[in-house]
This record gives structure tokens, sequence and C-alpha cells, in this order.
């Protein structure tokens, strides 16, 4: 809990309105606004409308793989927005996709197209092995080695689980909340090789807009990073006012900003990305580089948590209510997917990598899977995630 406090400390710092500027400009003054508006001319240039039309993307998709009418090609179509498979004919007419900015960064994978294509290749399977296993097992009772329906006790709700334990919807969304909103966000909007781009900074000195719009390239790159956290909120530029907004990432920093052991997260993300903001419209950029490592531990704190969370409460009623167990353990299976995506403060480092996090995903699915994971292995992972960050097990447990 010192760590945390000490990091919160820090962080505040960094929130006040005075700092030494170190770009060679002397001391200057850096004021965020009192909520995410930005305006040249009287205009704003705040827009990240890409990042909103793929959340809605993502929600459907979502919604989709609970839906046993749907085919490999009608999910897939939405996955890569081709085929007119969106019930929102406006999605159907976008340019964007979800597949093509999957594990897409350009600090993590530019260089690295092999684990790019794996990412991508999880997802695919994923998608297809829903309609292959899942759903024609929608109405048989599901068993060690037998995909089907498990109901949670006390007449809950019902899952459909792979052979394994593992609800497929679950995995692509929990794991698009890393490969796709965490990874766009910390490791490729907020990153100096995006946000420095070609002639960006002279462009942001001189005040240079983009052809045809208000904003410059450079506060348009910050903005799609905090699209991806808060391009579903009825009011983005006060987004903490309805956390909860989305079924990704807004959603479980609402989640993690409920409990009381990391009360005020939601607000220290929110305030990073003011600031950095406000710092590229007064030319301070290593304030805005502050403000993004900021941004980069609070998000990735946020997945370890939830990682921790769902493996505790899975492990609380694995021995007798499977259907609330797998539930559990299918997000948190998608959470520690989405650890690789990570990124920890000041590095070009996730806090675990790709090697480790496979690790992971083989435990909880060798043999019969989730019907074969025991306690104590559960209590190994938490804890050897939790030590990676500034949070015990037991904090990240009660969580809502």
């Amino acid at each position: 809990m010192k760590k945390i406090i000490l990091s919160v400390f820090i962080a505040s710092a960094f929130f006040q309105s005075c700092t030494n500027d170190d770009d060679g400009n002397g001391s200057n003054t850096v004021t965020a606004p009192s909520t995410y508006e930005f305006t040249r001319d009287g205009n704003s240039t705040v827009s990240f409308s890409g990042q909103t039309t793929r959340i809605e993307m993502g929600q459907e998709l979502i919604d989709a793989l609970k839906d046993t009418s749907k085919s490999e090609e009608d999910l897939d179509g939405m996955f890569t927005n081709t085929g007119d498979k969106f019930a929102d004919a406006e999605l159907n007419a976008s340019s964007k996709n979800i597949r093509s900015k999957t594990a897409a960064s350009a600090d993590y994978f530019s260089a690295n197209t092999t684990d790019a294509n794996a990412i991508k290749a999880d997802f695919d399977t994923w998608i297809k092995a829903q309609v292959d296993e899942v759903y024609p097992n929608w109405n048989v009772d599901a068993v060690s080695g037998t995909a089907g329906k498990i109901q949670e006790s006390g007449g809950g709700s019902t899952r459909y689980v792979n052979a394994k334990g593992l609800e497929y919807n679950q995995a692509v969304n929990k794991g698009l909340i890393g490969a796709l909103m965490v990874d766009q966000a910390l490791n490729n909007y907020l990153s100096p090789a995006v946000l420095d781009a070609g002639s960006n900074r002279a462009d942001n000195d001189t005040g240079t807009v983009a052809e045809g719009k208000n904003y410059t390239n450079m506060e348009h790159k910050w903005d799609e990073a905090y699209g991806y956290v808060y391009g579903q909120n009825a009011n983005a530029a006060d987004p903490n006012l309805d956390l909860g907004a989305d079924s990704f990432l807004n959603k479980y920093i609402g989640r993690v900003e409920g409990d009381s052991d990391f009360a005020g997260i939601a607000d220290d993300i929110y305030q990073a990305f003011k600031l950095g903001r406000a710092a590229i419209v007064q030319k301070e950029y290593s304030i805005r580089d502050q403000q993004a490592a900021i941004i980069r531990e609070k998000i990735s704190e946020i997945i370890g948590i939830r990682a921790v969370y769902y493996l505790q409460q899975g492990k609380a009623v694995l021995a007798n209510n499977k259907g609330a167990a797998f539930h559990d353990l299918s997000e948190g299976f998608g959470f520690i997917y989405s650890l690789q995506f990570t990124r920890k403060p000041n590095t070009d480092e996730p806090y675990f990598t790709k090697s480790e996090v496979d690790g992971f995903i083989n435990t909880l699915t060798d043999g019969n899977g989730f019907w074969d994971i025991t306690e104590e292995a559960l209590d190994a992972m938490s804890n050897t995630i939790s030590a990676e960050f500034n949070f015990t097990t037991a904090q990240a447990s009660s969580a809502e």
C-alpha cells in the first residue's frame, strides 16, 4: 500500500499546473482545462471517431458470439468488416475494422509481424471454435471434455463453454481489451514514434494543422489514444461521470475505481490525459511524455488487477459452483491474455511477455482445463502477476 500511495503522490505532482520544462525553453506553465475540451479559433480540435467506431464494432461482435444463428462468415465479417455483417449500416459503410488494429502498435508489432500474426490468428481461432464447438452443443450439458451449457448455482446465469470450460466469447471480449484498446493507446498513439512521426513536432510547434482539419497531427494522435478509453462515454469531455460506458476498457476502469484499495485511479488516468494534451498545445513535450508514462502505468494496472481478481473469484467457488467459476476464469483468461500488451512506464516492455502469458494460458488449459485447474495453481498465477505491480493479490481480489 505504501507503494500505491507513493505512486499516487508522484502522479499528483505531475498534475500541478506549474512545472519545469526541459525542452530547452526555460520554465513554463502547463495548465490543464477542467474537462477534456480543446479548441482552435473557437472550434473543437478533439476528434476520435475512428476509435468510437471500432468500440461499436467490438460490441456487436461480442454480442453476436452468443447468437447461434450466426455463421463463422458472419462473425469473421464483423471482425474484418467485410460482407455487411453488422446490424448497424453505418458500421458496414465504415472503412474501419477491428482485425487490422489488433496487435498492430508501432512500438510492439511494427517489427514483430510473427507475434502480430499469431495474436490475430488466436482471435480467428476463438471465433471459429465458438461456431464449430460451442454452437452445436448449445443445449447439451457441459462435462469435462465436452462442450455445452453450464448453469451457475441457485438458478443463476447459464454459460456456454468449450470442452475445457472456457467461454470463447469472454476470451474475445477481454482479449480485445488488451490487443486492441490497450495496445493501440499505450503502445501506438502515446508513443513518441507516432506522436513525433515525420514533421509532427515541427508542425505542432508552428500550429500547422492536418489538411482539411482543425487539429495538428500530434493533437489528433493523442486524442485517438483517449478515444480507445473514452470513445463511448456520453460526455467524453468529462468521462468519469459515466464510467462503464462500453464492454471494454472503460467498463473495467470503473470497476477498479469502485474498489477502495484503488479509488482515484480513474481520475489519475483522466487527469494525465488532460495534462498531456494541454502540454501538446503548449509545446511542452517532456511533460507530454511524463503524462503518457502515468497513463501506461495506471491502465496496465487495470489489466493486472482484473486478471488477479477473476482468478481469485474463480478459485473461491471452484469446488461448489462450476458455472460461476468457469465464467470468472474465462474473464481471467482474457485479462491474462491482455497482459502482454501492457507497458511498464519509461520502458519498451510489457509487464509480462508473450512467452510468459502463453505459459499462464497453458496452465489454465492443460488437460481438461478449468475442470482440472487447482486452487493452488490459481493462487500461484495470481501472486506472480501481483508481484509485478504495486498491489497485492488480497487487494485485487476485493474489487467489484
